[in-house]
């Protein structure tokens, strides 16, 4: 069976339209373009429903024959969002005061996505955390009120499950994915006291200590919250406004890692400079970073926080993983060019260099083979349009706003997971009658009367640093008993895991201590350089599973493996005094 065809929702001063993506682009027949002015536009998260508004009423639609599901007269909505399973459909508008109500009417609204029967009015008088977070299963919504975190059940929004409440919370992110449904939540620091981010795990609320991570900073006036999708980790970027030792104009930035296990780090970056873009791979179990100084770095790390590979220098901002996670696009935009670096991130071997100029925007084709970028107003009022390509660098389609116009967004449909499968990787570009946006090298220009003369070695303002591949050869290349060691220990961290039965004990038994498991001497002292030295040798064989493992050992721990005979000694000589 044939892949569909994503479709894209394009929203400008022309009204707004749905056009057919790759590989035949052009209009949807099944979509009649409303000619209306439009503040928003969105797509279901599966992708079935469309929804937009037009200064009269908002419009949902299905997306497979465009029939019209619901229409509702709310002409002042300026937000739409669809519940993860289509049920309710969240409109929001300005929150205003009048004569005839001095406490303001409710702003926030949610409906019976096909009923179009109302089921809540609530009043949200801030735009930031607007619109209510649900579980993928819609068994669980949060919205954050005053100082505390409100939680509704199977889309009662009539009665408040549960709460959570943190003085001066600000902002928080419910976890994607099945149940148990966790939360990460943030409270700035206040009177010299540390911000805090701590994770939940509902219905566990109750304070400090049921926290499943806490991680303190300081220098934080926001923070951005991101899950990966196995929820099991977080990533917290914390920014400040304004860097008090002067170093940077753009403020401060750090970036912090907490895991539902407990575990809390920093991510130690390798160049000083803001952090422009933090991005989890769809695997869960590594995510980019774009940061440092122009031209700036780029790094993937791992779940350890070590950084596996780095991109070296480049004129970059953004990054960007394909819906399957085999790509990676490094991208430069805003002030900077539109450069682009297409990565295979499994062989770590760069595809494709393609160019968008003026580009304000990119996304990936759920397809994963295909990029859309656009030149957007406001940010750019001239030249405003998109164009589609291939990932290879190949022009594919090529759209532009007419004389006087503005385009103000696009969106990709999305599709549900596994949809479209990962394709093998192509690095021949593919063919496009609208040619490559490749850029030709370049190479500096030499009067006439010198080209005849040997180059002047060129000079550079920047120092450019090429990719570094970071992991050691032995996790490139794994031996088989480095494998059947790492199976080994995952086997023996899921055996710790296990809850192991209860049996039942007689009443009398005393427990036994730790100090009854092993024959005393019966001094005291020479028991106690025992436990010392076995403590020794068990770091010296750990030490020597990460060797074999492929983990590059450092100064200090070789010196401990060379101490191993030494220490072997010594507990034969312990043992035999206790024989005594």
């Amino acid at each position: 069976m044939a892949p569909p065809v994503p479709l894209l929702a394009v929203r400008g001063s022309e009204g707004t339209s749905v056009v057919c993506g790759p590989p035949q682009c052009g209009t949807d027949a099944a979509f009649q373009r409303d000619q209306r002015v439009s503040r928003c536009m969105t797509f279901s998260k599966d992708g079935t429903l469309f929804g937009w508004t037009n200064g009269q009423n908002v419009s949902v639609v299905k997306t497979c024959d465009g029939s019209v599901l619901s229409t509702f007269d709310l002409p002042k909505t300026c937000l739409l969002q669809f519940s993860p399973l289509n049920n309710v459909l969240v409109t929001w508008q300005p929150y205003t005061k009048t004569q005839d109500s001095p406490q303001g009417d409710t702003n926030l609204r949610l409906w019976d996505t096909r009923s179009g029967q109302l089921i809540r009015s609530l009043f949200q008088k801030k735009v930031e955390e607007w619109c209510p977070s649900w579980s993928d299963d819609e068994q669980l919504a949060v919205r954050i009120v005053n100082n505390e975190l409100h939680f509704y059940e199977n889309n009662n929004f009539d009665t408040i499950a549960n709460k959570l409440h943190l003085q001066k919370v600000s902002s928080f992110a419910l976890s994607p994915g099945a149940p148990p449904y966790k939360v990460a939540v943030y409270v700035p620091g206040i009177k010299g006291a540390p911000s805090f981010v701590r994770l939940y795990q509902y219905p566990s609320l109750g304070g400090p200590t049921a926290a499943l991570a806490n991680k303190s900073f300081f220098k934080a006036d926001r923070v951005c919250l991101q899950w990966n999708q196995k929820a099991s980790c977080v990533l917290v970027t914390a920014s400040c406004d304004v860097d008090k030792s002067g170093a940077s104009y753009y403020g401060q930035q750090t970036l912090h890692f907490l895991s539902v296990g407990g575990e809390t780090a920093i991510v130690q970056l390798a160049k000083n400079g803001p952090i422009y873009d933090v991005c989890w791979s769809p695997s869960s179990s590594e995510f980019c970073v774009v940061y440092g100084f122009m031209p700036a770095k780029a790094s993937i790390f791992n779940l350890r926080c070590e950084p596996v590979f780095d991109f070296g220098t480049g004129p970059r901002n953004s990054a960007y993983y394909s819906p399957q996670g085999h790509l990676l696009v490094l991208a430069g935009f805003g002030n900077l060019q539109g450069q682009m670096e297409v990565w295979d991130v499994k062989k770590y071997k760069q595809v494709s260099k393609p160019q968008a100029a003026d580009s304000t925007f990119l996304s990936w084709c759920p397809d994963g083979e295909h990029l859309l970028t656009a030149t957007c107003s406001p940010r750019l009022r001239v030249s405003n349009g998109y164009q589609i390509f291939h990932y290879t660098g190949a022009v594919l389609h090529r759209q532009e706003v007419g004389v006087g116009s503005e385009l103000w967004e696009v969106q990709w449909q999305p599709f549900p997971a596994g949809v479209f499968p990962e394709r093998p990787i192509k690095y021949q570009e593919a063919p496009s009658e609208l040619g490559s946006t490749q850029a030709p090298p370049t190479q500096a220009y030499r009067p006439p009367a010198l080209r005849h003369l040997p180059a002047a070695p060129s000079t550079k303002l920047h120092e450019e640093e090429p990719p570094q591949d970071l992991r050691s050869a032995a996790e490139k290349n794994p031996s088989k008993a480095a494998l059947k060691n790492q199976r080994k220990r995952e086997a023996k961290k899921a055996a710790r895991q296990e809850p192991k039965p209860e049996t039942a004990a007689p009443s009398n038994s005393a427990p036994v201590s730790s100090s009854q498991s092993e024959p005393s001497s019966g001094n005291p002292e020479t028991d106690k350089k025992i436990r010392n030295v076995k403590k020794k040798l068990k770091a010296i064989e750990e030490l020597k599973e990460q060797q074999e493992a492929g983990k590059v050992l450092q100064k200090n721990q070789l010196e401990k493996l060379q101490k191993e005979a030494e220490l072997l000694k010594e507990l034969s000589e312990l043992q035999v005094t206790c024989s005594w």
